[in-house]
């Protein structure tokens, strides 16, 4: 589907309203640090008719403090590809100031080799899209940041979760070392917790409906437990620090998180 820059800028900018208007962000007018998020279904932004779906972008905010807020402009279904070429990474590089963070999340749609409008290669165009966003970000004075695709429920026969973006991850890590910029290994931990909890347990935790066994997106619990990590990322990693940090260690109310009505693309 292509997109004039006017539609994706509208939708951007709904999605962008949501996340800035959430608790523990900053007051209207107050400009501030933005965390900008660039990625796929997995982060994205959901609405009513999607419910109980959560993009773990809508938990972030609850976890953010000191004036920084968050840019939610992950979007369904895109790659790294994809998303500039339906000029998003534009929309989203027009709104950035020096001092704002581009947190960079893309592989599940990449791995779509039989979709020439999404598919990339990991140690080949995989990169060099990544590299639009690095460059992209840093000509504006943002510090970009790279996070490894969440990893998907799936376990083998012995009950071990077992990774599934393939050479993705580590594709993005090198990319990472090379560009001396952070990387947030959300693949790692996310495997980890998967494992922690078990085949059963981390049905919570994804989008399991009475009509619905969906082992890629997340429920509220989900999107709040992915967050988490991603803020432990940022902090480990020195992008953050602890005063831009809150309620990492308490408990946040699912029904915090909410589904508004539909935009129109």
């Amino acid at each position: 589907m292509v997109f004039t820059r006017r539609q994706v800028g509208a939708v951007a900018l709904a999605a962008v309203s949501l996340s800035v208007g959430s608790r523990g962000v900053a007051r209207a007018g107050e400009r501030g640090r933005t965390l900008f998020i660039a990625g796929d279904s997995t982060a994205a932004q959901k609405y009513a008719d999607a419910a109980p779906e959560t993009g773990w972008g809508m938990a972030l905010p609850f976890l953010l403090g000191g004036g920084l807020r968050v840019a939610n402009h992950a979007v369904n279904g895109r790659s790294s590809k994809s998303f500039v070429d339906e000029g998003r990474l534009d929309v989203l590089l027009d709104a950035v100031r020096p001092g704002d963070l581009v947190l960079v999340q893309f592989a599940h749609n990449d791995e779509k080799s039989d979709d020439p409008t999404r598919s990339t290669e990991p140690w080949t165009t995989y990169q060099e899209y990544l590299r639009r966003y690095l460059d992209g970000a840093r000509a504006r004075g943002a510090r970009p940041v790279l996070a490894t695709p969440v990893e998907r429920r799936r376990f083998d026969a012995d009950g071990n979760a077992v990774p599934t973006h393939g050479a993705y991850p580590e594709a993005m890590r090198a990319l990472a070392r090379e560009e001396r910029v952070p990387l947030l290994d959300v693949t790692a931990l996310s495997l980890a917790l998967w494992q922690e909890l078990g085949v059963e347990a981390t049905k919570t935790y994804f989008n399991w409906t009475a009509t619905e066994q969906d082992n890629t997106h997340f429920n509220p619990p989900g999107a709040i437990a992915v967050a988490r990590l991603v803020v432990r990322e940022l902090l480990r990693t020195r992008v953050l620090a602890r005063h831009d940090v809150v309620r990492l260690h308490e408990d946040i109310p699912t029904s915090w998180i909410t589904w508004p009505p539909a935009v129109a693309a």
